[in-house]
């Protein structure tokens, strides 16, 4: 299940995420339950990958920090699996593209193989196409897992969401905003998907007006 959170700048959005991930003590007031021993997997808006470390490296920086034994293996097979050839698998981030990076940070994020996973604007630093496929590539390597997807843009959001809420107010609540029907990831070409992307950012505009 996938759920996109968005809103204005500053609403909040990033902050719930890291609430979510226990990056930021919850308020006084504020309760959050999860079923006991949920381990979480974190996508950030840019790759954050070490430049120290090639796509292997960088793919299997979990279980080196943790101190386990990697699975180089693996990772081969997820690099693959995100599109990324072989050759590109030994190449240090400052020689990969904005896209292919953003791949090795996807591919790092299946690595950890956790049942929830919390993506900030994940696609937002590469083009529009490469947007797209990733979001695709993302939503269908991610299958049978809980997604929260902090997102800007409605068309995505909408593309990939099973629901959508939209913070608002102040303080910020969320609203849900019904989804298109159909199962994501849902055809950009959709005629109901482009009047609801377009009902949905004329919404956004209107909370930030």
């Amino acid at each position: 299940l996938w759920t996109a959170l968005l809103g204005p700048s500053g609403s909040g959005k990033s902050t719930l995420l890291r609430l979510v991930a226990g990056l930021l003590p919850l308020p006084a007031d504020a309760t959050l339950t999860l079923p006991r021993g949920t381990r979480i997997a974190w996508m950030a808006q840019s790759d954050l990958l070490a430049p120290w470390r090639d796509a292997i490296g960088n793919v299997t920086l979990g279980a080196h920090l943790r101190g386990e034994r990697p699975d180089p293996g693996r990772a081969r097979a997820l690099l693959e699996a995100v599109g990324l050839a072989p050759a590109d698998h030994a190449k240090m981030p400052a020689a990969l593209s904005g896209g292919m990076r953003q791949r090795v940070a996807l591919a790092r994020t299946l690595m950890e193989d956790r049942p929830l996973v919390l993506m900030d604007e994940p696609f937002s630093a590469v083009d529009a196409p490469t947007r797209h496929r990733l979001g695709e590539l993302a939503h269908r390597l991610l299958a049978g897992r809980t997604v929260l997807l902090v997102t800007h843009d409605p068309m995505e959001a909408l593309r990939l969401a099973d629901r959508v809420l939209v913070l608002s107010g102040s303080p910020a609540v969320p609203v849900e905003v019904p989804a298109p029907p159909g199962a994501p990831p849902r055809a950009a070409r959709d005629p109901v998907l482009l009047d609801a992307a377009s009902a949905l950012l004329e919404r956004l505009a209107e909370a930030v007006a």
